[in-house]
């Protein structure tokens, strides 16, 4: 395989990981980002512990969608994430998410 390929496999892939993702957003309510993968959940759980001098940051999630092309199943039932990175936690605002119904002949 060569680079060129392996480079049009890769986009393609992020190309359809893209798509998934804008078919799913719009079932989960937070956005969670650590420092190796983002991902979408209905619950989230962020506790920033302490120990031996040193901060960490412990996530719980369930029922979470986790974008990362190279997993073949992403969705995930319960997900412990343990990380001295900061982590990023969102609330997504459901009508950003939706269509609008006007002009559609309703």
């Amino acid at each position: 395989m060569s680079t060129e390929d392996l480079e049009k496999y890769e986009t393609e892939m992020e190309l359809s990981l893209y798509r998934e993702y804008r078919d799913v957003v719009g079932l989960f309510s937070y956005v969670v980002e650590t420092e190796r993968r983002f991902y979408l959940t209905n619950n989230v759980d962020l506790q920033v512990r302490s120990e031996g001098g040193e901060v960490y940051f412990e996530v719980t999630m369930s029922d979470a969608w986790v974008w990362d092309m190279y997993r073949p199943a992403r969705f995930v039932k319960n997900v412990k994430v343990v990380t001295f990175k900061d982590v990023n936690v969102e609330e997504l605002a459901k009508s950003d998410l939706e269509i609008p119904k006007t002009g559609l002949g309703s």
